[in-house]
């Protein structure tokens, strides 16, 4: 549906179709009508026939079908000019009329105009609402009850936190022949995306479906509108937060919110078909392979070397996981992310930001395809979230995964003590996993700076006050046994409870209160200089004083998170990386 698929001059600048509406401040698309024409495009309000179609989802590129299948826009009569009166000046963006001249638009001001939200096309539906194309774009949503599980709406001041769930539900045309047909599905695919505050940077953390968690109680809204509070599940693989015993999406934002600490915005549900629509309309989305992949079970059958995948295919490679590595759910999650990191970089092209049919064709199947909580189930709301993910350089999107460690059974895992709740702590302290914050890193180091003693010589008294009961013990074992810090002691609770934990040394210890720090993960501000006292560790040395305060969350786990992508040992992956699967 772009300028010349709709009779209009073939010198057209899609970009030039962009005009700025005064009344809301936002660019929208105005296509001007061409001679022939009587009036304005109006798009179609969905029957009930059509929104029955969507549920079930569609496969294929809306680019490639013919003008006799494809829904054409109502049409209504436009402004007539009376005789004599002088022809209106082009809006604001437009072309003049023939024979004028217009300084060509720069290649990058060309893509700003198409760059409003463009990753969201992946992760959250569709970028910019077109003008004449709201109410239509708007039909498309399928809304699901948030019950209250988020923050009932983001906001352009503060980090943004979104959940995207993959469910197996074998819902749509063609996918009964992946078995089990008759399955209410589970949450087989998870992405918690985090945004930052300053929009520089963002987080996608994939949580394993195999993972064993507490499922809490939730309140859902069943199909036939009943509300109803599903009981809760203690140590239970995290796909069955959807789906099973009647749980909703809401349930599995509840559950991430209880395993993370991180209160969730906003969730987003995609399907089989939501993979197979969204990698067509974008016309393929590249990957690589190390070596051959042929998995019987997926029905994947892939040489060597890069292929351009879509709809059938691209579901059969998000699908494969006995053909890679070890062939666990953690290898294929490997697949995914290097399939959304190809994805992205592919949305934010060039030739997708300029290409109108391209845009458009996405607007569609994501509307249709992706299902969304009821508190952001609006074009204009999705449009201005999208606007804020797509702020993000591709270099600067981070793709990880919870640490995990293998459970008993050796069929599922466990977060990795230490490690997930660093992650985790990360996140929601709106720690950048890539470089982009590093003049606030420089800035710590800079506090710190100075000569760090060795772990064998840092003596310090550990004390408890505010922590969780035992962390002064379980401090004190890690201390010693994990990191050498064998010259310290615990004496038990403090005489105050502190909401921070703190550190207190002579100036004499300074050399040691920054080796501890640095094990520690504490900030320049947890640090006492010159608040120390002449107690003595166990072995009869003047020792530094550790207070645990409420800020602790277990031993090894750093206080302020990390600083840095380099500070925390976690495996990631950005964006504008392109990796061979093997």
């Amino acid at each position: 549906m772009d300028a010349q698929g709709r009779g209009r001059a073939e010198d057209i600048d899609p970009a030039d179709q962009w005009v700025l509406n005064p009344n809301t401040g936002e660019y929208e698309l105005r296509l001007a009508p061409s001679a022939p024409q009587s009036g304005v495009p109006r798009p179609r309000r969905a029957t009930p026939a059509a929104a029955g179609a969507r549920a079930g989802g569609a496969s294929g590129r809306a680019a490639t079908a013919t003008p006799d299948t494809r829904e054409i826009p109502e049409v209504v009569p436009g402004p007539r000019r009376r005789r004599g009166t002088p022809e209106e000046e082009p809006l604001p963006g437009r072309r003049g009329g023939r024979g004028k001249t217009k300084p060509k638009k720069s290649k990058g001001k060309r893509i700003l105009v198409w760059t409003g939200g463009t990753l969201a096309f992946v992760l959250v539906g569709v970028s910019g609402a077109a003008y004449l194309y709201y109410q239509h774009l708007n039909n498309n949503i399928t809304a699901i009850p948030s019950d209250g599980a988020g923050t009932g709406g983001f906001s352009k001041d503060r980090a943004i936190n979104l959940l995207v769930i993959g469910t197996d539900k074998r819902t749509g045309a063609g996918n009964g022949s992946y078995g089990d047909k008759d399955s209410v599905g589970h949450a087989d695919t998870t992405i918690l995306l985090h945004v930052s505050k300053d929009r520089t940077n963002a987080t996608a953390m994939s949580i394993p479906r195999d993972m064993i968690v507490d499922i809490p109680d939730c309140e859902t809204t069943q199909e036939d509108g009943s509300k109803k509070i599903i009981g809760g599940s203690t140590g239970v693989r995290f796909n069955t937060s959807l789906g099973q015993d009647g749980r909703t999406p809401s349930c599995t934002m509840r559950t991430v919110t209880k395993l993370t600490g991180i209160k969730l915005d906003h969730f987003m549900v995609a399907d089989f078909n939501a993979v197979k629509t969204l990698s067509t309309a974008i016309g393929g989305v590249e990957v690589c392979l190390a070596k051959p992949i042929k998995d019987s079970k997926s029905k994947l059958d892939l040489s060597e070397g890069k292929h351009t995948i879509q709809g059938e295919q691209a579901l059969a490679f998000l699908r494969t996981r006995y053909s890679v590595g070890f062939g666990s759910d953690l290898d294929r999650i490997k697949l995914q992310q290097q399939f959304l990191s190809s994805m992205i970089r592919q949305m934010k092209s060039e030739d997708t930001l300029t290409d109108a049919g391209k845009v458009i064709d996405l607007a569609e199947a994501a509307t249709k395809a992706l299902s969304v909580d009821s508190t952001i189930a609006d074009i204009k709301k999705l449009g201005s979230l999208g606007q804020e993910v797509g702020k993000v350089s591709t270099k600067n999107i981070t793709f990880t995964t919870v640490p995990v460690v293998d459970n008993t059974d050796r069929a599922t895992v466990l977060p990795m003590p230490g490690k997930a709740e660093e992650l985790f702590r990360t996140i929601r302290d709106d720690v950048s996993l890539t470089e982009v914050k590093k003049k606030a890193k420089e800035k710590q180091a800079a506090k710190l700076k100075g000569k760090r003693a060795d772990a064998s010589e840092v003596r310090v008294n550990v004390y408890n006050g505010g922590a969780e009961a035992g962390s002064a013990q379980a401090t004190l074992n890690w201390l010693q046994n994990e990191v050498g810090v064998t010259k310290s002691s615990q004496l038990g609770n403090a005489g105050k409870t502190l909401s921070k934990t703190t550190l207190e040394y002579d100036p004499d210890q300074a050399d040691q209160a920054r080796k501890l720090a640095d094990l520690m993960g504490l900030s320049a501000s947890a640090l006492k200089p010159g608040e120390g006292n002449s107690e003595t560790s166990s072995q009869g040395l003047p020792a530094m004083v550790l207070t645990l305060g409420e800020d602790f969350k277990g031993a090894g786990v750093k206080i302020s998170g990390s600083s840095s992508a380099a500070d925390l040992d976690v495996e990631k992956n950005t964006a504008d990386k392109e990796k061979c699967a093997s």
